[in-house]
């Protein structure tokens, strides 16, 4: 089967592109490389199973082109900062719902069967039930991002209905691993190369988040989809997170021991109660039970995810 996979050049997007070309599917990876590289892929550029396409998804025309004879989707562009929904509103809009309406558009009168999408726990917002699991409501973003999100959701599961084909939602936690370039570890790595002797930390510290490895990601993802496959539901949607979660203030720690570092940790001390900015989930925690009864489960906690992470990051042996 034929396989798109828009941001593969992107920090999951590649790994997954890694995952099914050793499956041995045919792979076409979408991209504008705004975030992505064409060195997460390298490996794959002249492989007879795999094909690029660099363009902007917000180009009907290239999204068009890019569905051509392809049997699945796996859709995970889109800009991954939450931080700047306070400053470009518009910018999110454009890169996660204008792009997935152009996809759907484009899938109306195309061979897809499948349209697997990487949501995001954001779309949740200040959820009262931690664990929080898939049919809590009602679900209100606290920010623009999370909103996106949910309207890519919203778009697709009607699109789904209304134009016969199947899709999977997953809500990830958040994903960490090599190949990651934004995030709170990739910030505090960066700045105590700047500044080892001080590490600012947004927020209070003890704004508390799950955290997956993006090879538990992969495979949990993998799994999810060949079990939604044989259900044969028109609309599914899954957490894909870890049973535990850590706080900012460890993470900063986890970082400080690895890079050989003693800092002055200095606290902003957020808003809204200690959050690190404007629409930040301060208590973060999926109930993952309906994706473990598909048969996955995290290799990694949060804690061992985090600092491998780190120790990735930094190109140290694990």
């Amino acid at each position: 089967m034929k396989v798109l996979v828009t941001g593969g050049a992107g920090f999951i997007g590649s790994h997954l592109v890694d995952a099914l070309m050793e499956k041995g599917y045919e792979v076409r990876a979408l991209d504008d490389l705004s975030a992505g590289t064409l060195e997460n892929v390298k490996r794959w550029l002249d492989h007879e199973r795999f094909e690029f396409i660099k363009g902007d998804m917000r180009d009907p025309g290239v999204v068009k082109k890019a569905v051509e004879d392809v049997d699945i989707v796996f859709h995970l562009a889109a800009n991954p900062e939450v931080r700047i929904g306070s400053q470009s509103p518009e910018l999110l809009y454009e890169t996660n719902v204008l792009i997935t309406y152009n996809l759907l558009q484009a899938m109306r009168n195309s061979n897809v069967k499948y349209l697997i999408f990487t949501s995001s726990s954001t779309v949740y917002g200040d959820a009262e039930k931690l664990p929080t699991p898939e049919d809590y409501a009602p679900l209100e973003p606290i920010s623009v991002y999370g909103g996106a999100k949910l309207a890519a959701e919203a778009l697709i599961s009607g699109y789904a209905h209304t134009f016969d084909f199947n899709a999977l939602i997953i809500r990830l936690a958040n994903i960490i691993g090599k190949r990651s370039n934004h995030g709170v570890i990739y910030d505090f790595i960066n700045k105590l190369k700047r500044n080892p002797k001080e590490l600012e930390i947004l927020g209070d510290g003890t704004q508390r988040k799950s955290y997956l490895h993006v090879s538990d990601t992969i495979e949990g993802m993998l799994t999810i989809f060949e079990h939604f496959k044989r259900e044969g539901k028109r609309v599914d949607f899954y957490n894909l997170g870890n049973e535990d979660w850590i706080t900012v203030r460890e993470i900063a720690q986890i970082v400080s021991e690895e890079m050989g570092l003693s800092p002055e940790f200095k606290f902003t001390g957020g808003i809204d109660g200690g959050r690190g900015w404007k629409g930040d989930v301060k208590l973060m925690l999926l109930d993952i039970s309906k994706a473990k009864r598909t048969g996955w489960r995290p290799r990694l906690n949060s804690y061992e995810a985090v600092r491998r992470t780190v120790r990735e990051l930094l190109g140290k042996d694990l």
